[in-house]
């Protein structure tokens, strides 16, 4: 089964915890704090397995989320980091961000990484808290959060030439004639439903990958069919055989099909439909009259066409000189990258802690994710981590906000589920 698109949720290991510990030692009263760090997080890392060709693992698995690092111990004993997330996706793999659908990394090559979601760092133990004036610290800092990202998955073809045309004008038939392809091949009316690739190597020539694009009908651009499902599979081809059925013999006009085409791939993308072509006129073979072909070919070159081949991909006839000319052509286009605009490109938000304060009647409450990890990394029973907290709010410049939302002496502030008594 041929899948292109998948839904998965990652997320990266979380940072261990940092430890309170005192040695505790025979002969050693006074041995002071040797609490360790704890360990960071694991990542999450998507490879290019060029041995995968569809997404079909991720139907079945949709959830990956890394290890978590260790906590740390006494004895100042760092926490193990957590082991890094590897997972493999095809070549040509997209990945967006599901919230903002912008583009985090295009995974092209063979081998390429990407690390997608970063493991949190693991917190410090009490022994980094240890200062001059606070010589038995009894409060660590915790680990902090991984990341964690709805991401989608979007492969698109690696072929370097793409074969472009109506259904059943005889694309999967050249496909089967001039590589190892195997494509389902009989007298439909409708499109094949997935790409099929192969490689051609005729003699005297180098070997290039060409792909079957299907669902390109009247109204793809705008999601007709298939269209934009597979639209997507030519995106990174440096060249486009358009293939049309010359013989009429199913009563299509094939200069108005040729001309429907293009105008599909222009509403998709103009650097699509603005690619070189080779138009191949199909089934020249059945053709009645020939004067049909030169009526056809001298319309196409008067719209800058030159590369006009009549063929007959189920006898062969004509096929490997088209197949030499896109050969020839193809050494004249560089391999370049899939081209994404810096306004479609992810960028990651910096972490921050935040907080917000409101007030209610003579009480404010401070609240938000640098209170849940301030109150996570202090004993506030503690009279060292008390005063430890009560200068990180200083030093935050809650303080100071409080002052300037008409705290007095006396009110209540409120933290979570912590409360004390304001006193300037």
């Amino acid at each position: 089964m041929f899948i292109d698109k998948a839904k998965i949720f990652i997320k990266s290991g979380d940072g261990g915890n940092g430890a309170v510990s005192f040695r505790r030692e025979k002969y050693i009263p006074l041995g002071g704090p040797d609490g360790g760090d704890g360990g960071d997080g694991g990542d999450v890392v998507l490879v290019a397995d060029p041995n995968m060709t569809t997404l079909l693992d991720f139907t079945y698995k949709r959830k990956y989320k890394a290890e978590a690092g260790q906590s740390g111990a006494g004895s100042k004993c760092y926490g193990k980091d957590g082991e890094d997330l590897y997972i493999k996706v095809p070549m040509g793999t997209v990945i967006k961000e599901v919230e903002s659908g912008k583009v985090m990394a295009d995974l092209s090559h063979a081998n390429d990484k990407f690390v997608v979601a970063k493991g949190g760092k693991g917190g410090k133990g009490n022994v980094k808290f240890c200062t001059p004036t606070r010589q038995a610290p009894n409060f660590a800092e915790p680990g902090m959060p991984g990341e964690e990202f709805n991401i989608v998955l979007e492969l698109k073809l690696l072929a370097d030439v793409g074969l472009l045309g109506f259904p059943n004008v005889g694309k999967s038939t050249m496909l089967s004639m001039v590589s190892n392809a195997r494509p389902k091949i009989a007298n439909y009316h409708f499109t094949t439903l997935s790409p099929n690739l192969g490689v051609v190597g005729l003699s005297g020539i180098e070997p290039f990958v060409i792909a079957d694009i299907p669902g390109i009908i009247e109204g793809a651009a705008e999601g007709v069919g298939l269209g934009l499902d597979f639209l997507r599979h030519i995106e990174r081809t440096r060249l486009l055989i358009h293939v049309v059925d010359i013989s009429g013999i199913e009563g299509r006009d094939p200069y108005e099909d040729f001309l429907k085409i293009n105008e599909e791939l222009k509403r998709y993308s103009v650097k699509l439909w603005d690619r070189p072509q080779i138009v191949a006129a199909n089934k020249i073979d059945i053709l009645q009259d020939e004067s049909k072909f030169e009526e056809f070919k001298e319309k196409v070159e008067k719209l800058g066409y030159k590369n006009v081949f009549e063929i007959s991909a189920a006898t062969r006839q004509g096929v490997d000189d088209l197949m030499k000319e896109a050969a020839r052509i193809l050494s004249t286009i560089p391999v370049v990258d899939l081209e994404i605009k810096e306004a479609d490109k992810f960028v990651p938000e910096e972490k921050k802690f935040t907080y917000t304060i409101r007030q209610e009647e003579d009480t404010f409450i401070v609240e938000g994710s640098f209170v849940d990890r301030l109150l996570a990394s202090v004993n506030v029973n503690d009279p060292d981590g008390l005063r430890y907290f009560h200068t990180v709010l200083k030093n935050k410049g809650i303080i100071d906000e409080l002052v300037q939302m008409g705290i007095e002496d006396g009110d209540i502030v409120r933290l979570n589920h912590f409360e004390f008594e304001f006193i300037l």
